[in-house]
């Protein structure tokens, strides 16, 4: 994984719903200041439905800080419209099926369900200057207090 001061691609390409549209762009472009990206495996899971919840609750706040906040998964944009009204979110929504962010971060990583390997993205989150650089990583989240170990990271950042 990624570690903290280094920098990653940020020409990688996703495609996002931002206030209920959906665009094409490249990452660079969602560093307009620091980032949090917040990887999750699936919309409408339980897990999943917890971190972002606990996002959408403290949005507002990592505004208030300067941050962009970005929850990202493998879900399609239009999946990520549905998702964004059940759960009142307010923030980026991204869909990378073919993994370009956690490529980028070096974050896959082998899981195992229903006795099945495979590789996907790591459920952790990164916080990423507007250069790309990675100013913090939390490599495994806890989904029912995300908001707040995140706010602990960018305090600590301060």
């Amino acid at each position: 994984m990624i570690e903290k001061g280094n920098k990653i691609d940020t020409n990688i390409t996703l495609s996002v719903v931002e206030d209920g549209d959906e665009k094409e762009i490249a990452f660079s472009n969602l560093l307009d200041r620091p980032a949090i990206v917040s990887v999750y495996m699936r919309n409408n899971t339980s897990g999943c439905d917890r971190q972002n919840k606990s996002l959408a609750e403290h949005a507002s706040w990592f505004d208030g800080k300067g941050y962009n906040l970005i929850a990202l998964s493998k879900d399609t944009c239009g999946s990520h419209k549905n998702y964004a009204e059940k759960l009142n979110i307010n923030y980026t929504l991204a869909s990378d099926p073919d993994f370009k962010f956690a490529k980028a971060t070096d974050s896959i990583v082998e899981k195992k369900m229903y006795g099945k390997t495979f590789d996907a993205p790591s459920r952790s989150a990164f916080v990423i200057d507007t250069d790309g650089t990675v100013l913090g990583v939390i490599q495994k989240i806890d989904t029912k207090a995300h908001a707040e170990e995140l706010k602990e990271l960018v305090e600590g950042l301060d």
